[in-house]
């Protein structure tokens, strides 16, 4: 099984609640307020890892939570501070907004990083509210609670070299002669499941080759398993064709290309304009001369490398052109995407309406009060009072007919209006 493309859930920590106390201590009466913070809750942290080469892991766990802060106590001790959750992603992981399609991180190279969503704020303890008139409060407030988010994480292969071709053309013996790497090789079709990668040492140089399993016609469209795996040469800086110039399987490689080359086009147009390299395998077949001959004529401006593979004939030839055409070309860069920041709630916005002979206030005002009021507590209604008239929203209810001792609901708190 390979996972390219995956979503998860993600979750970061609450904040911890703020704690109304106040100094206790034999001889000290009336003590004052000593309530401390909440900790901060911890972040959603996405990090590349040359460990992974794969979604895999993502497949058996699908939700990830941060630790949330701790509540404040006594003797103002601040919470503690919750543990960030570090989910570790192949090179070459793409993070997208589930809902949006927005690109919020490319995690390019080994040791990139990116926070997709802070832990919520603590709570601030009774001790933050007194002041020379008020000098014993009895409230604090609650921490902020964080949402459940949905991303999306898309493995882009991360290659100098992509070889693409129908199947069975030889492309996964071409990767195993030329680089370190060991796929699976047999005489039939989808022998490849996955994209592999191996590195090719040439003059104290290396780069890294892609082989993508085996396109068929209409794989632009979703059909076969080459679909699943063209966005793994997106990252490529240049494609190598591999043909059967011997044309087995009553295959014509001229056809072959054409077909290849159309797939390419209708997916990307990124994936048309890449430079090329064919590599004419298998030419120990009886009709791979006269073919290699049709293909030079038909396309003369491509440079076409007759190879043996399985018993590495002109494999330096072939080697030697591809070298001397990364040289050419610039080096690989991560997508371009507005950078992404992470969007701290709305605490200022609000909507206001009547409803029947209730007037309801909603918003991400209401959301951020209602962590900060105790309907019990006289000084925290008239902070909330004092925050509804500074915003406008007392001039809004008075507009919209709110008299005094109507009903006013915000959230889950319903009070008396009182101009």
């Amino acid at each position: 099984m390979f996972t390219d493309r995956i979503k998860i859930k993600i979750k970061s920590g609450d904040g911890g609640d703020g704690v109304v106390s106040f100094h206790t201590e034999k001889y000290i009466n009336r003590g004052g307020p000593d309530g401390g913070d909440g900790g901060r809750g911890g972040d959603v942290v996405f990090l590349a890892t040359e460990d992974r080469n794969t979604l895999n892991d993502f497949v058996y766990q699908r939700k990830y939570t941060a630790t949330s802060g701790e509540n404040g106590a006594s003797n103002n001790c601040y919470g503690k501070a919750g543990v960030d959750v570090v989910i570790k992603v192949p090179v070459g992981t793409v993070i997208k907004d589930a809902e949006t399609g927005r690109i919020m991180a490319d995690l390019f190279k080994a040791g990139d990083s990116v926070v997709i969503q802070k832990g919520g704020r603590g709570g601030k303890g009774n001790a933050r509210f007194a002041n020379s008139r008020r000098q014993t409060p009895k409230f604090c407030t609650l921490g902020e609670k964080s949402e459940i988010k949905e991303v999306e994480l898309e493995l882009k292969t991360i290659a100098d070299v992509g070889l693409v071709g129908f199947p069975n053309v030889g492309k996964s013996t071409l990767l195993s002669v030329i680089s370190n790497a060991k796929p699976k090789i047999a005489d039939y079709p989808f022998t490849t499941l996955n994209p592999n990668l191996g590195v090719v040492s040439l003059y104290h140089d290396t780069f890294i080759v892609a082989d993508i399993p085996g396109l068929i016609e209409n794989a632009s469209l979703g059909e076969g398993l080459g679909h699943r795996f063209l966005q793994h040469i997106e990252r490529t800086r240049m494609i190598v064709h591999v043909l059967d110039m011997a044309g087995y399987e009553d295959r014509d490689p001229l056809e072959d290309f054409a077909k290849i080359n159309k797939e390419l086009k209708e997916y990307s147009e990124v994936l048309g304009k890449l430079p090329q390299i064919v590599c004419a395998n298998k030419m120990d077949g009886a009709n791979a001369q006269e073919n290699l001959q049709r293909f030079c004529e038909k396309y003369p401006d491509y440079v076409v490398i007759p190879v043996m593979a399985a018993i590495h004939e002109n494999i330096g030839a072939l080697l030697d052109a591809i070298y001397k055409k990364l040289k050419t070309l610039p080096k690989l860069q991560p997508l371009e995407f507005e950078p992404y920041e992470f969007e701290e709630a709305d605490k200022t916005g609000y909507n206001v309406y009547r409803e029947d002979d209730v007037f309801v206030v909603e918003g991400g005002l209401v959301t951020n009060l209602s962590r900060l009021i105790l309907v019990d507590d006289y000084d925290s209604l008239r902070y909330m009072h004092r925050v509804l008239r500074t915003v406008g929203v007392i001039d809004e209810l008075v507009r919209q007919g709110a008299k005094d001792g109507d009903t006013v609901l915000m959230g889950d708190i319903e009070f008396e209006f009182t101009e």
